[in-house]
């Protein structure tokens, strides 16, 4: 079984993403890690960043278990193979393999191409062969087969012939404009594969996600006979993307028995997953099947009753499988289970604590319903548990007020200034400071009136604030719900929430709980 990745030519095409020749270094030693077969890094000769990802890959890649692949198309009309600068940019970039691109649609053959059929099929044969002479594996992408196959059927298969005659290992049909569906592809894959007379090791299949079955088009054409297929990490490509490499991966080693990666590199499936995203600079989607943080995450409290008992009532696979973590989400459709499962999986066990256990429900049913969300806010849900079990820390201040002024000069620069004024540890503390926001310029000042005390907040930064705004009922005012994000100096991060009418009270109650959260789990006491 071949897995093809093409993250780093056809993934790169979506909207958005941009690699450096460093990015796509890194991206490749990647996906050998996670064990794919193949790896196409892009279009020598055509794109000049990746005529130099191909030369420094002969140096900088030690590949384990991957194929580093080129891609470009046949010949051009009416020019000798052996004259045709991209064809020789192929051979240039030293790879082992070769994917070619090849009109198979004859109305794309005469007006795209604005050829001959018969031009079209020298075209196929001869830079096959010239490649093959040279000693490169050769595979043949067969551009709009699928297209082509319902319009004239002779044509897309003469191309795919003409190209496994001439050489090539593999025939890709390739669903170019997304539009097939998987009843579709598994009659036409069994169709070509009696037509053309050759095993299924010698066909292939790309997907394209426009009616959002390029996954399940890709598992169809493998169950139907295939051994080669292309995809990119997190479905990356053009328009609505391609099928996804992991999903894909998951699907056929996990559902269908498959052996598609060497041993022990499915565990690896999050972590790539997310180091591309963020290589990428893409959010990693939290709810993509197998790596999203969101993948095995439960919320309603008849899942958690059952998941207590046992967790693979609710979960497809064992997360673990692929790297990832079963998680508990706490919100008002949470019951009992939920909660106590949620407080395990943070290290507090309230099974033997009923009344605390009863407490902590109603209470987080309570503040969902005016607004709060402990959803993303791990780091609130704990300090309410702790708060109800006895076990929390004292309050590491007591506020006497706070006061936020911002103030538009002149010159247009907008400053932010905020005074604190706190009793810590039997002292009050008068603290002031700037910063380029309310938030900012309180979470500052209240740093600075701690610091002395606790020395270990010193380490600790606010990584990222959101804001929302939430509609208000029956006839009162917007709720505006904050949501904080601190690091410590190790590169753990927690969330937080807060939530009031006002957007700095709730910005304060989320840093509060920051700062808080932090000083719980620091080495210095509280208190």
């Amino acid at each position: 079984m071949h897995v093809y990745d093409t993250t780093l030519r056809d993934g790169a095409q979506r909207e958005g993403i941009s690699y450096s020749v460093a990015d796509k270094l890194a991206v490749a030693r990647l996906l050998d890690e996670f064990g794919v077969g193949f790896i196409e890094g892009g279009w020598p000769g055509a794109l000049p960043t990746d005529t130099e990802f191909f030369r420094r890959a002969r140096t900088e890649l030690d590949l384990k278990h991957a194929v580093l692949v080129a891609f470009g198309s046949t010949r051009r009309a009416g020019v000798a193979v052996a004259a045709d600068p991209q064809v020789q940019a192929l051979l240039d970039a030293g790879t082992p393999a070769v994917c070619l691109v090849a009109k198979s649609d004859p109305r794309h053959v005469s007006q795209a191409l604005r050829t001959t059929g018969a031009e079209n099929l020298a075209m196929v044969r001869d830079t096959v062969a010239h490649l093959v002479a040279y000693g490169r594996r050769v595979f043949l992408d067969c551009e709009h087969f699928f297209d082509g196959y319902r319009h004239d059927p002779a044509y897309p298969l003469a191309v795919a012939r003409t190209a496994l005659d001439a050489g090539a290992e593999v025939a890709v049909l390739c669903d170019t404009n997304g539009g097939m569906l998987p009843s579709q592809v598994t009659a036409v894959v069994g169709e070509v594969l009696a037509a053309l007379g050759v095993g299924g090791d010698r066909l292939g299949i790309h997907c394209q996600n426009d009616t959002a079955c390029a996954v399940a088009n890709t598992i169809a054409a493998v169950e139907a006979g295939v051994r080669h297929f292309q995809c990119t990490a997190n479905g990356y490509g053009e328009r609505p993307g391609n099928a996804d490499l992991f999903a894909v991966v998951g699907n056929l080693a996990l559902k269908r028995g498959i052996p598609v990666l060497p041993e022990g590199c499915l565990a690896q499936m999050v972590r790539v997953a997310h180091a591309i995203a963020e290589i990428a600079n893409l959010a990693p989607d939290t709810h993509q099947a197998y790596v999203g943080s969101s993948a095995f995450a439960h919320k309603a409290g008849l899942h958690a009753s059952a998941i207590k008992v046992d967790p693979m009532l609710y979960n497809h696979i064992k997360p673990s499988t692929v790297g990832n973590d079963m998680r508990v989400l706490v919100t008002e459709m949470a019951g009992r289970a939920s909660i106590e499962l949620k407080s395990r999986e943070l290290g507090l066990d309230l099974a033997g604590d009923p009344a605390a256990l009863s407490r902590v429900t109603e209470r987080v049913k309570q503040l969902e319903a005016r607004g709060w969300s402990f959803e993303a806010a791990d780091a609130s849900f704990e300090l309410l548990v702790r708060q109800e079990q006895g076990s929390g820390p004292a309050p590491p201040f007591a506020l006497e007020s706070y006061r936020v002024l911002v103030e538009h000069r002149e010159d247009g620069a907008v400053v932010s200034e905020a005074t604190v004024k706190v009793r810590v540890r039997g002292e009050r503390v008068i603290s002031t400071a700037e910063g380029n926001g309310p938030v900012n310029a309180l979470d500052e000042a209240l740093r600075s009136a701690l610091l002395r005390h606790y020395p270990a907040l010193a380490g600790l930064e606010l990584a990222d604030y959101k804001v929302r705004i939430l509609a208000g009922s029956h006839g009162t005012g917007a709720v505006t719900r904050v949501l904080v994000e601190t690091v410590d100096a190790t590169g753990q991060d927690w969330t937080t929430v807060g939530v009031h009418e006002n957007v700095v009270e709730a910005s304060w109650r989320a840093l509060v709980d920051a700062l808080a959260y932090g000083l719980v789990h620091a080495s210095e006491p509280v208190g």
